[in-house]
Formats: structure tokens, sequence, C-alpha cells
């Protein structure tokens, strides 16, 4: 099942599902606002810390708690500036810990206001993390902490609800172009359509936040938590993809050739270089082209490059066509042209 999102999702998802071989596509109903629902929903946070520096001891329970209760205050008064109630907000403090004379410290929830849990709990942590405890080394708490998370967000309901086969008429029709041919297609509202009803393609739904396009062969469903289920209910008949008619054991005997090219150029570019960009921070790229300026392959090196330097190597035999010559070196930091930024050579 292909999951379709992003606000022109909608319009292209029943021609990727075919070109990957997929026959059903799921879509939510804010699809095309994915990014902001998600931040919408995400916990509003807040924390505070302050150093200590004291045992980890009866003794010294009333700093702990007093400082605690400081933090907690603060942290409450940051969300509540956001707009966030007491009532709804969750705190924790926590307690960073360590043996004395180590630098190391371990965070250990201390909800349960008790030294002699809080002394367990760094134990356990601590040889889980280590392998050992001292027996000989007192516990130092180094800083103390509250956190606070907004505990009142709700998102959509995503409950389920009774389906209904029900025949639904669209709003209206239009022509649209697909499959090689103008098509009259209904066009469906979003809020019009309830769980059960079947849309069948060619035909548009057109929602709040982005359209989706039902092509030829498929059917849309509103499923029971009213999301939009594509499905292909015709069977079509795909073409071969590129490349799978070339001989296997060959392809993959040049593709790893022409790899290890791209791969060499980046060893010996290293090995050469004065720069310290290049020889140190590996800040590079190599790559092998086709006659036509198309990547062939590329080695791992920084992504950002490859991107465009393609239509660098077109520019430049765009440029310079019929006066390209064996062993011919050209440099080019045109961005106009392909380049990333001014800086970069390629």
């Amino acid at each position: 099942l292909l999951n379709c999102f992003g606000g022109a999702g909608g319009q292209h998802a029943c021609l990727v599902a075919d070109a990957l071989g997929m026959e059903a596509v799921l879509i939510h109903p804010f699809s095309g606002l994915l990014s902001a629902y998600g931040i919408g929903l995400s916990s509003v946070f807040a924390s505070r810390q302050q150093a200590l520096l004291k045992p980890l001891a009866e003794e010294s329970r009333t700093e702990i708690g007093n400082l605690i209760a400081i933090l907690r205050k603060a942290v409450i008064a940051e969300l509540a500036a956001q707009g966030i109630g007491e009532d709804t907000v969750a705190t924790k403090p926590v307690l960073h810990i360590r043996y004395d004379g180590t630098d190391t410290t371990l965070p250990v929830n201390f909800e349960a206001d008790s030294i002699f849990q809080a002394r367990r709990d760094f134990e356990i942590a601590h040889k889980a993390q280590f392998g050992f405890v001292y027996d000989d080394k007192p516990m130092i708490v180094e800083t103390v902490g509250v956190e606070g998370t907004d505990t009142g967000g709700t998102g959509r309901d995503e409950t389920e609800s009774r389906t209904e086969d029900l025949a639904v008429s669209p709003s209206q029709t239009r022509e649209i172009f697909t499959e090689g041919e103008w098509r009259t297609s209904p066009i469906f509202r979003r809020e019009a359509l309830k769980p059960g009803n079947r849309v069948a393609g060619p035909a548009l739904i057109i929602e709040p936040n982005q359209t989706i396009v039902i092509e030829p062969g498929w059917l849309a469903e509103i499923t029971a938590r009213n999301h939009v289920l594509l499905r292909r209910v015709e069977k079509k008949r795909r073409q071969a993809a590129l490349g799978t008619e070339a001989d296997p054991v060959m392809l993959e005997v040049f593709n790893n050739l022409f790899m290890s090219i791209a791969e060499q150029m980046g060893v010996t570019l290293q090995n050469t270089a004065y720069s310290v960009n290049i020889k140190e921070r590996l800040d590079f790229s190599c790559a092998v082209f086709d006659r036509t300026g198309a990547l062939v392959a590329n080695a791992p090196h920084m992504p950002v490059h490859l991107g465009s330097m393609d239509r660098s190597v077109e520019t430049i035999i765009r440029l310079n066509s019929g006066d390209i010559h064996p062993g011919d070196v050209f440099a080019l930091n045109a961005p106009y042209n392909g380049g990333t930024h001014l800086p970069d050579i390629t």
C-alpha cells in the first residue's frame, strides 16, 4: 500500500502507484497538511535545570525539594505564557547524579520523592551503561531539573464510523486529460462523501487542502476512519521497467565498474589535494557522466554537489561543442550554470 501525503500528492498517487506496480493508496484527510498537522499535535515542552552539588542523602532532601519547587514554578510559568493551563501540565523532576570523583552524570527520575529509590535507580542505570557500581564512593546530585509537558492536546477523532454503501452524486463534471485523451469526469466535494461511499475513476475529489485525481481503472472508497482508500480495480498491463531487459549479470558488472571509477577518482583527489577542505573535510564529489551529460555513476561523497553537477557538465558540453578533445580539463564555478554556490569549483 502506498501512503500518500503532500499538497500535490493526491494528484499523482494513482500514477505513482502504477509505476511501482502497487494497487492500493491510502490518503489521510490531512495528508495535504501533514507536517503542519504533526506540529500542531506535538506536545509543548519546557524544562529547567540548576546546579546543586550535594550528596544524594537524606540530609539533602529539603534542598532538593525546595529546588524542584522553584524549577516547577518556572516551567509552569513558561508554559502558561504559551496559553497552556496548569491543570494540563505534567511535570517530572529529574536528578543528574554521578559518583564522587567521576565526571559522567546519569539522569534519574525523582517522581517518587525517595532518596533510596533514586540511589537504586542510579545504580541500575550505572551498571547497565558501564557494567559496574562503586561500593565506596558517595553519590553526588550535580544538577536538579524539572521537565513539563502539555497533556491537553488532542488530535483528530480517528474512531471508526459505520459504513454505508450509498450512491453519491457529483457536484459537477469537467473534462480532464488523462491516459492521452480528454475524458468527462465527475467532481466530488470531500465534505459530501461519507464512510462507505465509492467513486470510480476517472474522477476528481476536491478537498480543502488538496485535489485527488482518480485515474481510469481506479476506485476510491471512504473508509470507516474517513480516509480515502484508492484501489486499482482493472488490471493494468505494465511496461517493462527501464533496464530490466539487460542481462542482470552484465548489468551488475558494469554498475560496479562505473561505481569503482567514481570511488577511485575520489581517493586520487583526496591523496593529491593541497586544500584542507578536500583532504581532511572531504568536501568534494566525483561522478561519471555520458556524452550527453547524464549521470552514469556517482560515489557516495557529498550529495549536495551531485544534484546539480549534471547541469554543469551539460553546460560545458554545450559551450564547447566540437572543441572537446581527450585530455582536456574544464573548470566551472558559475552558480547559474549548475554550481551550488560561488566557491564551488566543478
